[in-house]
């Protein structure tokens, strides 16, 4: 039997103990959950830091019921009998969801809220409160809260008022007759959403050492009865709903892409539900009302026992200034070659330049942007936006450069999920200043992060580009890992032009030199790449692949890597997220090895490294290896051609990674992670805390890196 009969025979449907040959996505998911859950479990880690890991546990929670299970419930819907997988992989999901949950929730109680209480951080219940500090809380409620709230007496005139994804909102039930004579009831209220959910009792009033806080819906509990004059409160108890928040708009028959998505983005608050959540004493009974009311399955009800949205726990995160209680303060690194340069096009004429973030600032970007904006020799930008965040200088600056009157073209994706309004509010204040904004193809997301200038100089129009891997958003640029290029590079600058003429034109794209763009070329040339080692392998010679990306989700490229595996190819992947591949597997995987790094940085870049005797062929992505990446989406993988600059994102993004044995997890054959921890006298090695040590700020990332240029396989040894 041949290779690739072999592979085929180990992907048939499995039989007795075989595994299937494809991780279920959902859970892989989920997986990574509780990867981010063991960080806040972890002793070693800053304490408030811990919250913080709980807080995206649950953000991360939320979205996946808002996208993920509201597209399973959706498939659910069109499926039935045998075929219906959907309602298999809810019931999975839900399932695993409550594990975490309960984990999620021990650990907020049993150990951070104990352990910031010893540290002079109290989050108090009203039984903790002491007689003062109750008083302050009436007044609070009094003054602050109670002329906000608006209780419902449920009947034909009042009917259940629409409750928004994820508010905190009260079910009460009500004994004694109201004031037209009529008995037992039920009430809604919604919490005030102006309000601070965490509050700051008086310093003066504690007795007890450091600062104290209270929740919004313990003073509300605290004083529920006062809004039910002469009627008794039986029972009640915190309730929230989260629904679908996938926005939809038939792009082929709308006239303006823009003003369609304004007026439905008010509707994702009123999305069909798809979770409940209750505080843990509620009673049966409400529930089963709140479940009759949104139609939600008793499987996906969750009782937690603490707030129902704990990610609102992050406002006691930001609002305490306790440094030994956080990680250590980390100013990034600047590259060598910028400093003291006023002309940066002077600098990239001569050599490229590469950045990895947030170890090294993201400065220099926004100073790309910054000088072709005053610099009177630029004629025209052009530049994608996908998620810049609210607030942005390199926004403010695109802007500037169309106030100036340079030709400067935006394509903004308006359907970037969770950042449609700000997008929204950029792609108008852009149109404002003069700038030319489209919203990249219909039907497709623009994903690729692309950034051109053009500017006259002696010998004519020169083009400087930056292409990277991850959003033009400075704030998540000091939180997640990327790597970015500043070039000049004739090649790569005039495929950058026709990607962008592409998106503006909407012509199909001439042929790319060195750019593999989705959705034409780049699952094509993925899968040529992997199938070259394959090739190399199967003549004698070393086949290696090494990959780094946030989601590895696509079929045909994993069957590529059996394929390759099964060729003797050694392939390594440091997949964050999601992973459908399955490991290990004599027949099948033999020769994979899959880890996800979790540490105080989100890991986010995508690197593919293919030996290719010894050519070394690297290159940087905006795009996971996932069918919408690859089929769905604009995207861009381009290549590092400098070899001091390969050995650089080689080591900074691979060796460094696989070396890790500190924030690493291995994926088993069996589906599960397991940590990686030093064994015996062997050291310990935090990849991101070696790179905040090389490249931070007092780190020469020139100097560091010349320790690399020698000899001529930079990934001969399978973990670095």
């Amino acid at each position: 039997m041949d290779m690739k009969s072999k592979t085929d025979a180990a992907l048939a449907a499995p039989t007795g103990d075989s595994p299937a040959p494809f991780l279920n996505r959902e859970i892989s998911l989920l997986e990574f959950n509780r990867r981010v859950l063991a960080q806040a479990e972890d002793p070693s880690v800053p304490l408030l830091e811990r919250l913080r890991f709980l807080c995206i546990v649950s953000s991360n929670l939320d979205e996946f019921f808002e996208v993920r299970v509201a597209s399973l419930l959706a498939q659910h819907r069109h499926q039935s009998g045998a075929d219906d997988t959907a309602s298999i992989n809810l019931d999975g999901a839900s399932e695993e969801c409550r594990q975490i949950i309960a984990r999620q929730y021990a650990q907020l109680n049993d150990e951070i809220l104990p352990r910031l209480s010893e540290n002079g951080i109290h989050l108090l219940r009203r039984s903790d409160r002491n007689a003062a500090q109750k008083a302050w809380v009436k007044q609070y409620f009094d003054k602050e809260v109670r002329p906000l709230l608006t209780p419902v007496g449920l009947d034909p005139a009042h009917p259940f008022p629409r409750v928004i994804n994820k508010s905190l909102n009260f079910i009460v039930e009500l004994s004694g007759k109201d004031a037209f004579g009529r008995g037992t009831g039920i009430a809604i209220m919604k919490a005030p959403r102006v309000l601070p959910r965490v509050i700051r009792l008086p310093d003066e009033l504690s007795d007890k050492p450091g600062a104290s806080y209270c929740l919004l819906s313990s003073v509300i509990q605290a004083h529920m009865s006062e809004l039910f004059t002469g009627r008794e409160v039986v029972s009640y108890s915190q309730f929230r709903v989260t629904r679908n928040s996938d926005l939809w708009v038939d792009e082929e028959e709308v006239k303006n892409l823009r003003q369609a998505l304004q007026s439905e983005l008010h509707s994702r608050n009123y999305g069909f539900a798809v979770r409940l959540e209750v505080a843990r004493g509620c009673p049966r009974h409400l529930a089963d009302f709140l479940l009759d009311q949104f139609a939600v399955e008793r499987s996906r009800l969750f009782s937690v026992d603490g707030p129902v949205n704990m990610g609102r726990l992050l406002e006691l995160v930001n609002s305490n200034a306790r440094p030994e209680l956080k990680f250590a303060p980390f100013v990034p690194g600047f590259p060598a070659k910028l400093v003291n340069h006023q002309d940066i096009f002077a600098v990239l004429g001569r050599q490229d330049v590469l950045l990895h973030h947030p170890f090294q600032s993201f400065e220099p970007v926004i100073d790309f942007i910054r000088c072709a904006a005053a610099d009177p020799s630029v004629l025209a930008i052009k530049q994608t936006i996908y998620r810049a965040g609210a607030d942005s200088e390199l926004m403010e600056a695109l802007i500037e450069a169309a106030l100036r009157g340079k030709e400067v073209t935006v394509i903004v994706e308006l359907m970037a999920r969770f950042d449609e309004e700000a997008n929204i509010n950029w792609a108008e204040r852009l149109e404002e200043a003069g700038a030319q904004v489209v919203y990249g193809v219909v039907g497709l997301k623009t994903h690729a992060k692309l950034a051109l200038v053009l500017r006259r100089e002696q010998d004519g129009l020169r083009r400087y580009a930056h292409l990277g891997t991850g959003n033009y958003n400075p704030t998540t640029a000091k939180h997640y890992t990327d790597f970015g290029l500043l070039t000049s590079d004739e090649e790569i600058t005039l495929d950058v032009n026709e990607v962008f003429i592409h998106l503006t034109s909407m012509t199909r794209p001439t042929q790319l030199s060195s750019i593999w763009l989705a959705p034409f070329s780049l699952q094509k040339e993925i899968v040529k790449a992997i199938r070259q080692e394959a090739a190399i392998a199967r003549d004698g010679k070393p086949g290696r692949i090494i990959a780094k990306m946030n989601s590895l989700t696509d079929e045909s490229v994993i069957r590529a890597l059996y394929d390759a595996s099964n060729d003797g190819v050694r392939i390594d992947l440091i997949v964050r997220g999601a992973c459908a591949l399955r490991p290990g597997v004599p027949g099948l995987s033999e020769n994979i090895k899959v880890r996800s790094i979790v540490g105080r940085f989100l890991e986010h870049s995508r690197i593919f490294y293919f030996r290719n005797k010894l050519q070394h062929d690297v290159y940087l992505s905006s795009a996971d290896w996932m069918n919408r990446n690859l089929f769905r989406r604009v995207e861009i993988a381009f290549p590092i051609r400098s070899p001091s600059l390969k050995k650089r994102v080689i080591r900074e993004g691979l060796q460094v990674y696989l070396k890790d044995n500190v924030n690493a997890w291995e994926l088993g054959s069996d589906g599960h992670y397991r940590r990686k921890k030093p064994r015996g006298s062997q050291a310990a090695h935090s990849a991101q805390l070696e790179l905040m040590a090389s490249l931070g700020l007092g780190a020469s990332s020139d100097q560091h890196n010349k320790d690399n240029e020698n000899g001529t396989d930079p990934v001969a040894s399978r973990r670095g």
